[in-house]
């Protein structure tokens, strides 16, 4: 009954920065500003991949649905805590050395506070769906799922602007802003689809992913 809700989370929420390619063309001022960030930021990509790794563990068939409105809703407080944490980690790192680097500092943390309180708003609307009734919690799951498609969509430009050019390429040489394993992976089987992100793809808060249970995964 999870299956939906772990599609969409995997779909946007997370992280880490892998970015292709690599470059040594960044000034030593960017490559200093990446390493504040990246050092600041690794255990909150990390809470994160976690986060969503707990979700995704929770899709089985013979999930119960206490058990299920437990796991979302302390992963959906961990990304709560974990975006805003890197809003904090954004603003003191300063603006990057880089064109315009004040106001994409700006909204890039105005992004993920936003993003914050979602997550936050997600918490309550899980807690509060009634887990005796498996048919209505099923459609609140789902409910939920189609609303964190909507928030993975959305809002993510000044993110990409700030992992783009010479800032961008910096970060993908930090050891803190590359692909986080979960600390407890979701057991195979679970039908949860591909892991947050894929090597060739952005696992910064803008990242994507598609998952691999793409198709009609049950409520």
């Amino acid at each position: 009954m999870n299956k939906k809700l772990a599609a969409a989370l995997s779909g946007g929420a997370v992280l880490m920065l892998t970015l292709s390619g690599c470059s040594d063309d960044s000034s030593k001022k960017v490559d200093d500003w990446a390493k504040t960030f990246c050092n600041s930021a690794q255990p909150q990509f990390k809470k994160i991949t976690d986060a969503n790794a707990a979700i995704q563990a929770q899709t089985r068939d013979d999930s119960k649905p206490a058990d299920v409105q437990k796991t979302d809703s302390g992963a959906f407080q961990q990304i709560s805590d974990a975006y805003k944490a890197l809003g904090a980690a954004v603003d003191k790192a300063g603006a990057p050395p880089v064109k315009d680097g004040a106001t994409t500092q700006q909204e890039a943390v105005k992004e993920l506070n936003a993003s914050s309180v979602s997550y936050a708003n997600l918490k309550k609307k899980v807690d509060a769906l009634n887990a005796g009734d498996q048919a209505a919690f099923a459609k609140g799951l789902e409910d939920i799922a189609t609303e964190l498609g909507k928030i993975s969509s959305s809002g993510d430009a000044s993110l990409k602007k700030l992992e783009s050019g010479d800032v961008g390429k910096a970060m993908q040489k930090q050891p803190g802003c590359q692909k986080q394993t979960p600390s407890s992976p979701a057991p195979s089987g679970s039908g949860a689809g591909a892991p947050p992100a894929s090597p060739s793809q952005s696992a910064s808060p803008s990242g994507s992913a598609s998952p691999s249970a793409s198709g009609s995964p049950k409520s």
